[in-house]
Parts: C-alpha cells; structure tokens; sequence
C-alpha cells in the first residue's frame, strides 16, 4: 500500500497570492498536483493550512481524497509533513502542491525504486516527489517540528532516480515561476 501526501499549507507570502489557485488550462494548481499522484497512490492525503477554505472548495468533487487542515501550519512546511504522516502506517509519496506536472514515467521509475528513500534525480538536481518506505515513516513520525524533510532525506543513504523530467524541479514559489512555467507549458 502507498499513501500520497501533498502539502498545502502555506501562506503563498512569496507568491502573495493563493498559488494553489494560480491555473494551468483551466485547473488550478492543486488540482493538477492531485491529478498526477492520484493513480499511484492507494489513499490521497491533502494537508491544508492558511488556505483551507479555498482548498477544500477548489477539490470537493473528489471523494477518493481526505483534505486535513493542519493546526499547526504557521509552523512551517514540517509541521504540515508532521501532520500528514501522523496516522500513516505504508510507503509514501510526498509532494508540494506547488509542484503539478511531474510525468507519469517518473512516478513509475519511483515506485518501481528499492531504496528506503528514493529522489528524483533531473540533470544534477534532486526534485520531487519523495518516496518513503513505511520503516523511515514511522521514524520520520518521531521528528521535532522544527526539522525538515531535506535534512531528513540527507540522514539515509538515498536511492537517485535519474529522471528525463524537469517538471520534477518546478515548484511555484514566486508569481514569476509560475509564468515561466506558463511560458514553458505554452511553448509545448
């Protein structure tokens, strides 16, 4: 069994605006997220924060996914990670909502990885999503809030997935990451 968790807590501050809600062909950009992880993942698990509302409007037509608000979310992206895996007892996949086009060949090669931990390797840079196994779960559970994923990662000898696909690096965090990666969507 996997579980998805995407997170989606945050303010936007860099984007100052909702960039969950910026859009690529007509979807926001959460719903892209959700879409790509979605056939992968046995159970889908949105962690939601300042933007909740929003969130929970933009995918209430998705039954199959359970949206958790974390109380915590001022705290930072740990703490929605934190949040997310608090009753998980499987392998995961985890993802920034911010990051919504990652191929279906990539989630393929990460699922079908061995390692413990495995990162999406694109020309040098490691990306996203990760893919945890349940026994670095249930210890990524026990972590302080004031950790982070990175550092976690970097703990564990990794498995590289060498991937052909940039989308693994774009994550929206400014207004001009998104329309470069409008532009670069466009030019497709």
């Amino acid at each position: 069994m996997i579980e998805g968790i995407i997170l989606a807590g945050g303010y936007s501050s860099r984007a100052q605006t909702n960039k969950m809600m910026l859009r690529f062909d007509g979807k926001p950009v959460i719903l892209h997220t959700v879409l790509s992880l979605l056939p992968y993942v046995n159970r889908l698990k949105v962690v939601t924060g300042f933007y909740d509302a929003d969130i929970r409007e933009t995918l209430k037509d998705l039954p199959q996914i359970e949206i958790t608000n974390n109380p915590n979310y001022d705290k930072g992206m740990f703490s929605s990670v934190l949040w997310g895996v608090k009753d998980v007892d499987c392998d995961i996949f985890i993802i920034p909502g911010d990051c919504p086009f990652v191929s279906k060949k990539t989630m393929e090669a990460l699922k079908a990885g061995t390692g413990e931990i495995r990162v999406p390797v694109y020309q040098g840079e490691t990306g996203h999503p990760l893919f945890i196994k349940r026994e670095l779960v249930n210890i990524l559970k026990k972590e302080p809030v004031d950790y982070n994923l990175k550092a976690f990662r970097n703990r564990y000898n990794y498995e590289i997935i060498n991937v052909d696909d940039k989308n693994v690096l774009n994550d929206i965090d400014t207004i001009n990451d998104y329309r470069d990666l409008y532009k670069n969507l466009e030019g497709k």
